[in-house]
């Protein structure tokens, strides 16, 4: 069977002939919970994408994962994953300090995975040689989501905020996230294309470590507005202003993917519950949730 003539979702017959096994022996890997795989209405359908994950995962050139590296989802905070890896019971300890903080542990062998969203100035999101990631020969990067990224204002938005330079009005007090996530990289980007700097920006002293964090400065009045996601406005009823839409990815090391705490995570995200949750948090887009978007 050659990749052209290959489905997306190959059945037993079909994944023995890719592999070139006898269907006896891709039972065996089944049940003895090797080869990935999904059950539907009693019927094992084997996902092509994974299936070339796990292929290169024995490629035998391939360095193991280091057996000290933590269970640990690094990188950048997002709504919809950290309730999912709470809710799939995968283990996994969250230490969500943004983007480059989690490209830095990724690389460091201390996270088996990140959550990353950073925007280029060709306005594309998450290639990995600009990322700092270019180094990882094992690395890969799946879709998480495409969320709406905007402008979180308070209930009613009073100041009138429409846009990114009415940000430079001096009665309006900007909450930034920390210098390195995606969030501040986006601000610094929407900035530099209406012509400003930070420094036009009457900002917070202190820095608001996740997009929850954000929504509370505003909602409590220590600031006016801030840069954060769809799904975190709508979570402590405030107003948002859509700004563009981004796409959120996860990076991990190949032999990472196999790991039992992210097997469960991506068990889980395929769950009609998943689905339900990413509609009520909202500003959420999962058309293309779980597509490898690179893969080293």
């Amino acid at each position: 069977m050659n990749m052209q003539s290959c489905p997306e979702m190959m059945t037993t017959a079909e994944v023995a002939a890719y592999l070139r096994l006898g269907e006896r022996k891709v039972y065996d890997l089944v049940r003895e919970g090797v080869i990935p795989c999904v059950r539907i209405t009693g019927k094992l359908l084997f996902p092509r994408k994974a299936i070339d994950l796990w292929l290169m995962n024995h490629l035998e050139s391939d360095a193991p994962l280091g057996a000290d590296t933590p269970a640990v989802l690094a990188g950048s905070h997002d709504p919809l994953l950290e309730w999912a890896v709470r809710e799939s019971g995968s283990g996994l300890a969250l230490l969500l300090n943004g983007s480059g903080d989690g490209i830095h542990r990724l690389i460091a062998n201390e996270a088996q995975a990140i959550g990353f969203h950073l925007v280029h100035e060709d306005g594309s999101w998450n290639d990995p040689a600009r990322c700092g990631l270019g180094g990882l020969r094992d690395l890969v990067t799946i879709e998480w989501a495409r969320r709406n990224q905007g402008l979180i204002v308070a209930s009613g938005n009073p100041l009138g905020i429409t846009d990114i330079p009415s940000l430079a009005r001096a009665e309006v007090r900007v909450v930034r996230r920390p210098e390195g996530t995606g969030a501040d990289v986006l601000l610094r980007d929407l900035l530099r294309q209406a012509g400003l700097e930070v420094t036009d920006l009457r900002v917070l002293a202190h820095r608001a470590l996740t997009h929850d964090d954000l929504a509370l400065e505003v909602r409590g009045g220590n600031a006016d507005c801030g840069v954060g996601v769809e799904a975190a406005a709508r979570r402590h009823g405030l107003d948002f202003i859509p700004l563009c839409q981004e796409r959120f990815d996860l990076g991990m090391r190949r032999r990472a993917y196999f790991q039992p705490s992210l097997q469960a995570l991506f068990r889980f995200a395929r769950t009609e519950r998943f689905q339900r949750q990413a509609a009520a948090l909202g500003g959420y887009d999962l058309s293309n949730h779980g597509e490898v978007r690179y893969n080293a």
